[in-house]
């Protein structure tokens, strides 16, 4: 991988005041007639392939981030081994004026379709230009299949019947092939490679973005990995013990008393951190029993309470989640869900949703929900008229060795970064603490080993963990707190000029509110001052 740190003094023109190389509309668009149909070989993808294929090209002038740029777009694909497998459907944006660096983004839930090129990086700023229009060329893939628009949003598994498919989207084979094939392109375009080459994503992405640098250390300079579903075999099972729970009778808390749980949680303890903001700052001092919302008797008598049941739920959301059997990946559990930790419930879609689970299982019932019912019909049973909740997490039967071999592929939980790390590669960790999807104690955890693999001041060498208070899912809804930082210049910085991030500040992207971003375990205590303000807290333990 090309690591050359010349800047070229043609950038240094194109650099303007805001200090990002601006994509600059009117000029020409690179080398973009000379991509199309241009055949990609297979030599330069490091996994199987039989090659790809340009197979449109558009030169586009227009809005990207707040700027008019120009940008040439190139569509390809890139062929299976098997030919029952679909093909991986990528592509390049590569700007006028680029500043020769690259980033690929990662997709989210079962991906299925190309990511938005023109978009920002997760929990990324809304004062600063994309990427794109910053002048990185940006690029990604389907990971390998494509969705079924009758489908969900990101929520078709059906491509899990084909190994091929699989392996590229579960074991991230997809993600080598699309950035080989990329820098091809690119090389072809400029004339040179990226002098730096970054990775980005969330959710599924962000899983994706620590795969990269678990599985191929030296194919990205950097690596955002923002509420990472890391360990995805783990939380499928603990989902489908939650699909259970929540679908037995009267154990649906439906959205008033979602709401009511979320109220009584503020309530409780949003001003621990000095501050009443509705952001509950230190999530491991929140406390809160669902226990003292409960309905005279126990019964359901309203939307003023919670029946024992729907308690009972409650704490098994909320609680780690363990299986008296091995599977190969050697995880052994999933830590459960912040639900009493600040969480948001007035986004209900991502946690609870606002049906329970059911054979066939309803589009309205939780995020969570839906992808353990495709994950049981295309990933285990490779039945789709298979019922999900007649598969039990904590007694698989004869499922246990097909969910030992998935685990050995979804869950990308190698802490040994330091290959990473010795290639000169940084890496910035990102998760909302109110994430209702992905649990940021998971992410902790796979911090923690890392910190416990290459020491502390090993990691701290080339890796940043930020907790984000009052942050939630990809800022999901109505967050109490909607993440934005411009961790893309923070990383450049890092790999460019050795200068780890100092004091950084997170805003809340819907009403300009400022925190200190605390690097983890640290949290922002409230000192004095105005609360809407960065500099009235401190970083604290």
């Amino acid at each position: 991988m090309n690591r050359t740190k010349t800047v070229l003094a043609a950038v240094l023109v194109l650099v303007g005041a805001s200090g990002f190389p601006p994509a600059t509309a009117g000029q020409a668009a690179p080398a973009c007639a000379g991509l199309d149909q241009l055949r990609i070989p297979a030599s330069v993808m490091s996994l199987p392939t039989t090659g790809g294929r340009v197979t449109a090209t558009s030169v586009v002038t227009g809005p990207v981030g707040g700027r008019t740029i120009t940008y040439c777009q190139a569509d390809a694909d890139i062929f299976p081994v098997d030919p029952a497998a679909p093909a991986i459907k990528m592509r390049v944006d590569l700007p006028a004026g680029w500043n020769r660096k690259a980033l690929m983004f990662g997709g989210g839930g079962y991906d299925g379709t190309i990511p938005d090129l023109t978009a920002n990086v997760p929990f990324g700023p809304a004062d600063q230009p994309v990427p794109l229009a910053r002048g990185y060329a940006t690029f990604a893939s389907d990971s390998g299949h494509q969705q079924n628009p009758a489908s969900p949003p990101s929520l078709d598994g059906s491509f899990g019947m084909n190994d091929e498919a699989l392996l590229n989207f579960a074991a991230g084979d997809a993600l080598k092939k699309t950035r080989d094939a990329s820098l091809f392109l690119i090389r072809h375009a400029y004339g040179t490679n990226p002098a730096e080459t970054y990775f980005a994503g969330g959710s599924t992405g962000g899983r994706e973005a620590l795969t990269v640098a678990q599985r191929w250390p030296t194919a990205f300079d950097g690596v955002i990995s923002a509420y990472p579903a890391w360990n995805n075999l783990a939380e499928v099972l603990d989902l489908g013990y939650l699909a259970q729970v929540l679908s037995r009778p009267g154990a649906f808390p439906g959205p008033e008393k979602q709401t009511l749980l979320y109220d009584s949680v503020i309530q409780a303890c949003d001003g621990l951190d000095g501050v009443r903001d509705h952001v509950v700052s230190n999530p491991a001092g929140c406390h809160f029993d669902p226990r003292t919302l409960r309905c005279p008797d126990g019964a359901d008598t309203g939307a003023i309470c919670l029946s024992d049941a729907q308690i009972a739920a409650v704490l098994a959301l909320s609680s780690p989640f363990r299986w008296p059997y091995r599977v190969a990946s050697g995880e052994t559990g999933y830590p459960g869900f912040p639900f009493l930790s600040g969480a948001d419930m007035r986004t209900p879609f991502l946690g609870f949703g606002t049906t329970a689970p059911a054979d066939p299982m309803p589009v309205t019932s939780g995020y969570g929900m839906q992808y353990w019912d495709q994950w049981v019909k295309y990933f285990l049973t490779r039945d789709p008229d298979h019922d999900s909740l007649a598969v039990d997490p904590r007694d698989p039967g004869k499922w246990l060795g097909r969910i030992s071999y998935l685990s050995t592929i979804e869950d990308r939980n190698n802490a040994d970064l330091r290959p990473f790390a010795a290639a000169g590669g940084k890496l910035i960790l990102l998760h909302g603490a109110a994430d209702e999807l992905v649990s940021p104690r998971s992410t902790s955890d796979y911090y923690q080993r890392v910190r416990d693999v290459a020491g502390p001041r090993g990691t701290d060498a080339f890796l940043r963990y930020y907790l984000v208070p009052g942050a939630n899912h990809a800022n999901f809804g109505t967050p109490a707190f909607a993440a934005g930082w411009d961790s893309l210049s923070a990383l450049d910085h890092w790999v460019e000029k050795g200068q780890s991030p100092v004091d950084p500040v997170v805003t809340d992207v819907n009403d300009d509110r400022t925190r200190p971003l605390c690097a983890y375990p640290e949290w922002p205590r409230y000192r004095a001052g105005d609360p809407d303000s960065a500099s009235s807290f401190v970083c604290t333990r």
